[in-house]
């Protein structure tokens, strides 16, 4: 039991890490998965994949409340809005992923949830992001306010791509962004606001799948979800942070440099 606590809790703070950095959450699950031996059974660890998601979700809604919530009393009225014509868009540019996700989950679930599809994904986008960010450009927008609905679609096509494991949502949605002209601060707070109802969404669908399977909870697996999610939720609050500051100062180059790095070690792993 010791052993799976402490499986739960490195779970949870690899999410809590993974989830908003270009470098995919789900992708170093799967590879740790891999990797070390897992305890639990498939059926549970589909559900605290998604459970420990939400914390990390919650890490979101702590920090930056005062700017989604439109009803503060010290908001104007245009204040709010701008915060609700800032959920439409977030909205709006969660519905293609969401649509597909819906079509498609259990054929992704069964084909690409593989180390090496995350290798191939995480190879593929870490060149991706050096070549975008060898690109001299100005940026066209440079606060969230000044995304269009076209703008908000057009990163909601690029988190489609985030449907492949390796990919990661925030580096499709962030990559999304960068290529359309938005700021890397800017790309990467949307990048944050889109993770909301897009792992709501994801983790009901899943939440529901399990309850309709028939399995039950043990006491010892809630106290796993626990350990998990409170572990996601608090490292989540520091990687937001982070990378709140760093895009402020520095290019996405070494979060690719970092995943060609992960992708060529994987490889070689499998090969060796």
């Amino acid at each position: 039991m010791l052993y799976t606590i402490l499986l739960a809790l490195c779970f949870g703070i690899l999410e809590g890490i993974t989830e908003w950095l270009p470098i995919s959450s789900t992708g170093h699950i799967i590879l740790l998965r891999h990797f070390l031996p897992i305890t639990l059974n498939d059926a549970f660890f589909e559900l605290f994949e998604v459970v420990i998601q939400l914390g990390a979700m919650c890490a979101v809604i702590l920090l930056f409340f005062d700017t989604l919530w439109p009803f503060l009393r010290k908001k104007s009225a245009e204040d709010r809005r701008a915060t609700l014509a800032l959920w439409g868009k977030i909205l709006l540019a969660t519905l293609p992923a969401a649509l597909l996700g819906l079509l498609l989950d259990d054929v992704i679930d069964k084909t690409l949830f593989n180390p090496q599809t995350v290798t191939i994904t995480l190879i593929f986008y870490g060149v991706l992001f050096l070549l975008v960010e060898r690109r001299k450009r100005i940026p066209r927008i440079t606060d969230i306010a000044d995304i269009t609905p076209l703008d908000a679609i057009k990163v909601g096509l690029f988190q489609v791509l985030a449907l492949i494991p390796g990919t990661s949502r925030s580096g499709a949605t962030i990559l999304g962004g960068l290529l359309i002209g938005v700021s890397r601060p800017v790309s990467a707070l949307f990048s944050f606001f889109l993770g909301f109802p897009t792992m709501l969404g994801a983790g009901a669908l899943k939440v529901l799948k399990f309850c309709l399977s028939g399995e039950t909870l043990t006491g010892s697996e809630w106290l796993i979800l626990a350990v998990g999610t409170t572990s996601a939720f608090a490292v989540s609050l520091v990687a937001l942070r982070f990378l709140t500051d760093f895009v402020r100062r520095h290019t996405f180059s070494a979060f690719g440099l970092y995943r060609i790095l992960l992708g060529v070690a994987v490889l070689l792993t499998f090969l060796l």
